[in-house]
């Protein structure tokens, strides 16, 4: 979960991308009286608001998914975070600094030493081995040679492939040729990582492994993230918190039990409607006001998954939740059952969608 106490890494505002013939142009015209018209008047006049209206942060060290059915933004998004796609308007700020008002010079240095990018498509170069790729954006910052081939190994090895630096990429399998994709991207040592559904293209085993292995670097490096995914369930192994998007817009901004728990509308509803709600569901967000029959031994914190606790609500009346020691809540059957209750009622609304 993000910690509130964390400095904001990235911090996007009001962001826009409009396409079309003349598009500045008619995103400079004076602004309706409300965003729909805005849209609608874009629209009519030709143009594709692929972005619009979009703000959030991303803490420090958190992993901030983005979601949303094909057409969502969500991409242009991302590349307008970097600015390999120029905004028509907003701000995006890293560490401090407009990237919006940086000089293409300025914008470079900051990509080079600052930003890592991983992408659907791997783009390794095929003449280069393992050690090459990884090598190659240290040899674009100009490093030496014998430090570039030092940091290079080291990241080969953080991804798991010591014993293939002298390998080309046609010799590898597609979750190995992923790995050497994201030891490139961390080698000149990001601060901020870009992932575009990096392991969409993977076998559903090796893209498990792959999100295992994301996993454990995360936990060795606590790199701040922004990651794009189409399925929830990914979303909701590695995120910690997701924003999903529709028609350029941000829908709902939250937790993924957030997310599953209190969709903020139908759209919402139909990603998380196959989440097993057990797996989402922790002790803080079926809470209740502590009864008479909490003892405070045995707490559990707030974090607790449900799953874990089905084996003690089993034969208890109630388990407590405690924060440092003091009594600040209970978990019940009641509660629990209440919880799943209410989120599979939306699901069995029917509501259904095709993930693009």
């Amino acid at each position: 979960m993000t910690d509130k106490a964390r400095s904001t890494k990235l911090a996007c505002r009001n962001v826009w991308k409009v396409f079309g013939e003349g598009a500045e142009r008619a995103f400079a015209k004076p602004v309706q009286r409300s965003l729909e018209a805005r849209l609608a008047a874009l629209r009519d006049g030709g143009h594709v608001p692929a972005v619009a209206d979009v703000s959030f942060d991303v803490a420090e060290g958190e992993c901030l998914v983005i979601m949303g059915l094909s057409g969502s933004g969500k991409s242009t998004l991302v590349r307008c975070l970097s600015r390999l796609v120029e905004p028509t308007s907003g701000e995006v700020i890293f560490e401090g600094r407009d990237l919006m008002r940086l000089s293409r010079r300025e914008l470079t240095e900051v990509r080079r030493h600052k930003m890592g990018m991983v992408f659907q498509a791997f783009g390794l170069l095929p003449h280069l081995t393992v050690l090459e790729n990884v090598a190659f954006p240290l040899q674009v910052q100009g490093v030496g040679e014998a430090e570039r081939r030092k940091r290079a190994l080291e990241m080969v090895g953080l991804v798991g492939l010591a014993g293939r630096e002298d390998a080309y990429p046609r010799q590898l399998s597609g979750g190995q040729q992923q790995r050497v994709g994201i030891a490139r991207s961390l080698a000149v040592g990001p601060d901020l990582w870009f992932l575009d559904e990096p392991f969409s293209a993977l076998d559903p085993l090796i893209r498990k492994q792959m999100q295992d292995e994301f996993l454990r670097l995360q936990r060795t490096l606590r790199k701040t993230i922004v990651f794009i995914t189409h399925d929830f369930l990914e979303a909701l192994k590695i995120a910690d918190r997701v924003v999903i998007m529709r028609d350029g817009r941000v829908v709902q901004i939250g937790r993924p039990a957030d997310l599953v728990l209190n969709p903020a509308d139908e759209y919402v509803a139909r990603f998380v409607a196959d989440v097993p709600l057990l797996r989402v569901i922790t002790a803080g967000d079926v809470e209740e006001p502590v009864g008479g029959a909490c003892a405070a031994h045995g707490g559990v914190s707030r974090s607790t998954p449900i799953e874990a606790l089905l084996a003690r609500l089993a034969d208890v009346a109630a388990v407590p939740i405690t924060e440092d020691g003091a009594l600040v809540g209970q978990v019940t059957s009641a509660g629990v059952m209440k919880a799943v209750a209410a989120a599979s009622a939306r699901a069995d609304r029917g509501w259904t969608v095709e993930r693009a």
